[in-house]
């Protein structure tokens, strides 16, 4: 039955989103509101939640290795990570349901340092209400999901890094 919903849940994530669609936008929340637990195994095996990073932005971005239009966002998205590290920011990557072992051959040659997250049974994108990839949430410093964007975005572009910046900088 778990493999089912499993083979259920990748059919529907294959709609991925529209290969880079979204622009290079953020979409702000009119409301934000408390970001949905999360708490999940690396790829080295240790446990990380979202709580870990308080008092941080958090940029946690929904992915996986057979979803093109999130494979082409990755590489901007460690330049990104590189950059907003100086202003108490940080990115998480949430591999959605895909064996540890192929994540982690696939993340080794990319040069990638990120953690990557391992949500194999769909739980936490589940209550983070991911219906297509790449999906991207961002947590401003007190925990609540401040900005959003459904599709490909190149992470290290000012125009989405600037309001990650002042996000880090609200008191």
């Amino acid at each position: 039955m778990r493999g089912l919903r499993l083979f259920v849940l990748l059919i529907q994530m294959s709609a991925c989103t529209a290969l880079f669609a979204g622009g290079q936008t953020l979409t702000p929340l009119d409301e934000r509101v408390q970001a949905p637990d999360l708490s999940l195994p690396g790829i080295d095996g240790k446990s990380i939640s979202l709580s870990d990073f308080q008092g941080e932005v958090v940029v946690v971005n929904f992915w996986a290795s057979w979803c093109p239009p999130c494979v082409s966002e990755m590489r901007s998205m460690q330049r990104g990570a590189e950059w907003l590290g100086k202003y108490r920011g940080r990115f998480l990557a949430v591999n959605m349901g895909e064996a540890p072992e192929v994540v982690a051959k696939f993340v080794s040659g990319l040069g990638f340092e990120i953690p990557v997250l391992l949500d194999s049974d769909g739980k936490i994108s589940s209550r983070w209400g991911i219906q297509r990839l790449p999906a991207t949430y961002v947590v401003d410093s007190k925990g609540r999901v401040a900005y959003r964007a459904l599709g490909a975005r190149q992470w290290d572009d000012p125009l989405l890094l600037v309001p990650l910046r002042s996000l880090a900088m609200e008191e």
